[in-house]
């Protein structure tokens, strides 16, 4: 089976910090590609979970969480365009935020942070592990929505935005 690995508050600012390109290059033997977005890979070698697992620790230089989720859930979130009309720019973006594992409950959606008529992350929908939200920009100090999700949920989560998934999805349909 074909995976893909985000690693969770890696190269932010000046902790965790290690070079993406070169644990691709370790492990090759798995397919390893680095999609380029900080501590996200597509691993093209049919392999398990487990031993995914097992060779990131045993390669990986810093400690972190790792959220692995099956190519095709991935491919198959491209697919919906949950984002199809609507318009991005600076202050409005999509994300997808990968949880640690599938919500125990699914809440009624969408939810609204901090309220609904201030909102600054839209929580959309759930496909899976992958939590879909709109973000806008409505003060200097903006909620982030990993920030918003992980409270919601109560799991670890690393979020990413739309086009590097979209990104993902094009290097999964080779």
């Amino acid at each position: 089976m074909q995976w893909v690995v985000f690693l969770r508050a890696v190269n932010v600012g000046k902790h965790n910090r290690f070079q993406p390109g070169v644990l691709a290059k370790e492990l090759s033997h798995l397919g390893f590609v680095n999609v380029g977005a900080v501590g996200t890979f597509v691993v093209r070698k049919a392999t398990s979970a487990s031993d995914l697992r097992t060779a990131l620790l045993a390669k990986l230089p810093v400690k972190c969480e790792m959220m692995i989720c099956r190519a095709k859930e991935i491919v198959e979130l491209v697919r919906t365009a949950p984002f199809t009309g609507e318009m991005f720019d600076n202050d409005r973006r999509g994300f997808v935020t990968v949880l640690a594992k599938a919500p125990a409950d699914m809440p009624k959606l969408p939810i609204y942070a901090p309220d609904v008529k201030n909102w600054e992350v839209k929580i959309v929908q759930i496909n899976g592990i992958c939590v879909v939200s709109l973000w806008r920009r409505l003060r200097e100090n903006a909620l982030y929505p990993n920030q918003v999700i992980e409270k919601t949920f109560a799991l670890a989560a690393t979020t990413r935005s739309w086009n590097t998934i979209l990104k993902v999805g094009e290097l999964l349909q080779l």
